[in-house]
């Protein structure tokens, strides 16, 4: 039995990486990023106009000034502004040569002559100056960044159509167990609906990776060597629920060992989530979670989520934030690392309550999870401790 932290370096020591493609632009979220975004141009390309208004000397504010011509967005100015004059101007137009300054619509009248005056205070230039947010050749977005949607502006801003990201590592997800059927049946007695497969494939995919339910593998060992067997040789991850713990019907790791799997470990002191599998096979790796749905969905976010996503060229594995618990937790055993979950209110960690590993529920308002340590019984309130975000 292993600490978690001795687990994740194995996990992430074993990260085989999974190459790169291009997308096109449109499919890219949610991607990892396989390339730094270069900017190709200033931004803004030129000093434009921050508002519809009038482009002119600032000197001139305090006389009337001539019109001399309109500059839609979208358009090159034609006449320099000279003295006591001024050009009508729209947002995101380019200011005309010898203007610098641009004055609000709103803070202008017309005297009697039909010449613009200036009504308004003096302040900024309401000017955006060409390259003040970005000069051509600076580093928009770095490699190894989840794309969001604000990432694909900047994609779309600086000509990348067909971004270069990471390939979707295909992972083959399996529930085992008699006592398993779908959620579309009415279980019967000694029977439990199937909610690990569809958590895991909605975990495996806001990853980023791409999820392949295979179904349930029954209790008997041939029939699970055959479909674990076909796992292996058409994807590269594994990663199945339930049968690796001491029972009678939980020969999985025997299974995976006439398959050749290396096992690097099987058990953890980690409350929920002791019985926990990972092996390799060549460049392929397995994962096999605990079967109880709350173990399952923790061991998936303190190990499987970390190489899914650093096999992707992501940079980092787990997602921690530091806080102060809001209330003090105590448990009454101290013998495992114990991840129970968190709601994060005003800057704060409150413990859920929690009733265990098949409290499923009480994931449903969490925001993550916090470790107690082995050894420890009590948090006191205000504690600084890692909350690992989910």
């Amino acid at each position: 039995m292993i600490r978690i932290e001795e687990a994740y370096k194995l996990v992430t020591g074993a990260v085989e990486p999974m190459g790169n493609e291009k997308v096109d632009i449109k499919e890219s979220l949610h991607r990892v990023l396989a390339e730094d975004i270069i900017s190709d141009v200033d931004m803004p390309p030129f000093d434009k106009s921050a508002m519809d208004g009038y482009a002119c000397r600032k000197e001139d504010l305090n006389k009337p000034m001539t019109l001399i011509e309109t500059i839609p967005a979208g358009k090159a100015p034609e006449k320099e502004v000279g003295l006591g004059q001024c050009s009508e101007i729209m947002t995101g137009a380019p200011v005309p040569r010898g203007a610098d300054y641009v004055i609000m619509v709103e803070n202008t009248r017309l005297d009697a002559d039909g010449k613009i005056v200036f009504s308004g205070k003096t302040g900024g230039s309401n000017i955006a100056y060409q390259a003040e947010d970005v000069s051509e050749g600076d580093i928009l977005i770095p490699n190894g960044i989840f794309i969001e949607p604000q990432h694909i502006a900047i994609l779309a801003s600086t000509g990348y159509s067909n971004p270069r990201v990471a390939i979707k590592p295909n992972v083959a997800i399996i529930s085992t167990g008699d006592e398993i059927v779908e959620p579309s049946e009415k279980p019967g007695i000694s029977k439990i609906r199937n909610s690990n497969a569809y958590q895991l494939i909605g975990q495996v995919q806001k990853c980023g990776a791409h999820a392949d339910y295979i179904g349930i593998a029954p209790d008997n060992e041939h029939l699970t060597y055959e479909i674990l067997s076909k796992a292996l040789k058409d994807h590269d991850v594994v990663m199945l629920t339930g049968g690796i713990s001491m029972g009678q019907f939980d020969f999985i790791p025997r299974v995976f060992e006439k398959l050749g799997v290396e096992i690097m470990f099987q058990t953890l002191a980690v409350q929920p989530g002791k019985p926990t599998l990972f092996g390799k096979f060549n460049k392929k790796r397995i994962f096999g979670l605990p079967g109880n749905p709350v173990s399952a969905f923790n061991t998936f976010e303190l190990l499987v989520r970390p190489y899914l996503r650093l096999s992707m060229g992501s940079k980092s594995g787990w997602s921690v934030i530091k806080l102060p618990l809001g209330a003090s937790y105590t448990r009454k055993k101290s013998d495992r690392d114990s991840f129970i979950p968190v709601k994060i209110e005003d800057g704060r960690v409150f413990p859920k309550d929690y009733h265990g590993s098949a409290h499923i529920q009480a994931l449903t308002t969490a925001d993550g999870f916090i470790m107690v340590p082995l050894g420890t019984t009590t948090l006191e309130e205000g504690t600084s401790v890692d909350v690992r975000q989910i």
